[in-house]
């Protein structure tokens, strides 16, 4: 996309278990234990390129990938994360969600663009990574299973030195009861669908291959 050779894409996704560290996280003393108790629990240590520390995914959450082209993206760090966090939080709250953005006191990888509940629970986290030509922001957000992310996380955050409140995590289901992932990658869609001219598209093949071939590079160093 920053080269050009595609255009603007948003991308929603489900993933499996996935821990993924940030790069403040891999130079800690405690990383090899925090890699080591994230396989133990069932979740794949991966290092990924944005800041922050680790975050989880898992069954339930749903990921965003915004890709924007910008021959200066610098610039526009914080109108994206404005942009970004405001449509998701306006999404959640087609569903009924008191979404709000900013960051709640004792969330997990905290960021002041987090997606929060009635300013109490964190629902989802913001991350982005600028290149040559474009800017990235992505989103992970928890649909259900709150608890899971709090049960990974202990272990993980006590490995590395980190405190988090498990109150401080929440989910959309926890707000409105029946919530489903198919619920909110539509709510999604629609408030983006205000914002912009959606066009369905599928990655082509040299680009999923690409993706393939780079995988290795995001293995938690740990593990290679």
């Amino acid at each position: 996309m920053a080269a050009g050779e595609l255009p603007e894409t948003l991308r929603l996704a489900r993933t499996g278990r996935v821990v993924a560290f940030g790069k403040r996280d891999a130079v800690s003393p405690g990383y090899d234990t925090a890699v080591r108790a994230a396989r133990d629990a069932g979740f794949e240590p991966v290092q990924r390129l944005g800041g922050g520390r680790a975050a989880v995914y898992h069954d339930w959450t749903l990921v965003t990938a915004h890709a924007i082209p910008d021959p200066d993206p610098k610039p526009g760090i914080q109108h994206r994360f404005d942009r970004e966090a405001e449509a998701i939080a306006a999404a959640l709250r087609r569903l009924g969600v008191d979404a709000r953005v900013g960051e709640v006191p004792g969330e997990y990888c905290p960021g002041g663009h987090s997606v929060n509940a009635g300013g109490a629970r964190k629902l989802a986290g913001l991350g982005q990574r600028l290149i040559a030509g474009g800017a990235h922001v992505g989103a992970v957000l928890v649909v259900d299973r709150g608890d899971l992310v709090n049960e990974v996380l202990a272990a993980v955050y006590g490995a590395l030195g980190l405190s988090f409140d498990p109150a401080a995590t929440g989910s959309v289901a926890s707000e409105v009861p029946g919530a489903a992932t198919e619920h909110v990658r539509d709510a999604i869609l629609e408030e983006y669908a205000a914002r912009y001219t959606l066009e369905p598209a599928e990655l082509d093949e040299d680009t999923l291959l690409l993706a393939r071939r780079r995988a290795p590079e995001h293995a938690a160093p740990a593990l290679r």
